[in-house]
């Protein structure tokens, strides 16, 4: 996919195709890597509607299993990313490809509430550290005028995930059931999981831990990077001076307000569906596909905005306000099956493009080594909301007996998150650059 990126006007030919080369080289396999870990995560969404009657599983039970996930990822997630500088990001990302491809697999085992409690998080023991090392990586090649252009991409796949996981889940889910005495469920854990192994392989062969080692950049290349990215030295010379920042708290707990209701919608949104009226798996995956179209779309073209414009508080702060004025609205639509693919297609727009904006705030915040430290830490505390989330609808659920209660708690995250947003003063906003004619990128 081709998109324009922004440049300065006196940016070099030279710039614009190194940036294109970067993004060919870069972009698709940390895309699809994501792409893989979404579906990863959520198809246990999907796999509810079958596997919940299997294993006799309640809402309670089934909210806290798919929370669990963030706990595990969560607990890991910050030595992963202290290591990362060390380790470098090639041995890393492999290894977290491989170990959740072979976690997810087996799922297929899965038989009782304490497995798949136990499956779950190691699912997220094992994914720890995927986000933001890919954040940190980032950081090392593209500019602040860059960072949210090339994060949208990348980000891109939470709704593509959510595009064809959604339809590929039912079909795998009817067409496999049966087969080999095993169910539709257990056929499409299986089948999303094991693909990542290879990706894994794929990935340490072609991604370099950085410019220094990237063998298709020559010195000029290399030096023109290091203009573009900056100084790697900034306010936050270690991660010592990162937890002292107050501020660096108050990033994590809008994220967090985001990350809770973005997960909640993706892991209740087939069941939310197969309530309001849609009448198989199938169906479903058709109508939790639209939600992903217009989220994919706010990402790119909400990326493309913030870096054009070099702003990125509102860029944030409006599209989550706009996701809690749906949600409040949903409980006056009656519950159709229309009206709730509706909302949550509003939703997933609003909150996706405020999640990709959201992560060059701290890119372009906390520099150098530290900056490693500092995303995970921001992402530990944040991506505990996708735990929270799906735990308060299921708690919710299993009380009240509807979803919209827990869904109500989503929108007050969301407005907290929009007030913090607008409260937090970090940096002068970013240089808007306008684009140069004919620059792309993947």
């Amino acid at each position: 996919m081709l998109a324009k990126t922004n440049t300065s006007g006196d940016e070099s030919a030279a710039a614009a195709a190194l940036y294109r080369k970067l993004n060919w080289r870069l972009l698709p396999i940390l895309l699809i890597g994501f792409v893989f870990a979404y579906l990863d995560r959520i198809n246990v969404g999907f796999a509810k509607l079958q596997m919940q009657s299997d294993l006799q599983f309640s809402d309670a039970v089934y909210g806290v299993g798919a929370g669990i996930f963030f706990v595990g990822y969560v607990l890991f997630e910050l030595p992963s990313n202290l290591l990362l500088p060390k380790v470098g990001a090639r041995a890393t990302f492999s290894r977290i490809m491989v170990l959740w491809g072979i976690t997810s697999a087996c799922m297929m085992f899965v038989h009782s509430v304490p497995t798949f409690y136990a499956v779950r998080f190691l699912l997220g023991v094992f994914e720890a550290g995927f986000a933001p090392g890919v954040l940190f990586y980032l950081s090392r090649w593209y500019g602040p005028s860059r960072a949210a252009g090339a994060i949208s991409i990348v980000w891109l796949a939470g709704p593509i995930s959510g595009i064809f996981g959604g339809p590929l889940a039912g079909w795998l889910m009817t067409g496999f059931s049966g087969v080999g005495h095993l169910s539709g469920w257990q056929w499409m854990f299986v089948l999303e999981g094991a693909p990542c192994v290879l990706l894994g392989v794929v990935a340490f062969f072609l991604l370099p831990n950085g410019p220094d080692t990237a063998k298709w950049l020559n010195d000029d290349e290399r030096r023109l990077i290091a203009a573009q990215v900056g100084p790697v030295k900034g306010q936050h010379g270690s991660f010592r001076a990162v937890l002292k920042d107050p501020k660096v708290y108050a990033l994590a707990l809008a994220y967090l307000f985001i990350i809770a209701p973005i997960y909640a919608a993706g892991f209740w949104l087939p069941t939310v569906l197969k309530l309001a009226g849609a009448s198989n798996p199938a169906q479903v995956g058709w109508y939790a596909a639209i939600p992903s179209v217009a989220g994919a779309l706010a990402i790119y073209f909400g990326g493309r905005s913030s870096d054009r414009r070099g702003e990125r508080r509102y860029h944030i702060a409006v599209p989550v306000f706009i996701a809690f004025l749906a949600l409040c609205a949903w409980g006056f639509t009656g519950g159709s099956l229309i009206a709730a693919t509706l909302v949550f297609t509003v939703v997933t727009a609003a909150t996706w493009m405020a999640n990709v904006v959201f992560w060059a705030v701290p890119t372009d915040y906390i520099k150098g080594d530290a900056s490693a430290g500092a995303t995970a830490l921001i992402n530990t505390i944040g991506l505990s909301g996708g735990f929270w989330g799906p735990a308060i609808i299921g708690w919710a659920k299993t009380a009240t007996g509807n979803v919209h209660v827990g869904f109500l708690v989503m929108a007050a995250m969301l407005l907290l998150s929009a007030l913090l947003m607008l409260s937090l003063a970090l940096a002068p906003k970013a240089a808007a650059v306008p684009a140069l004619a004919g620059e792309t990128t993947v």
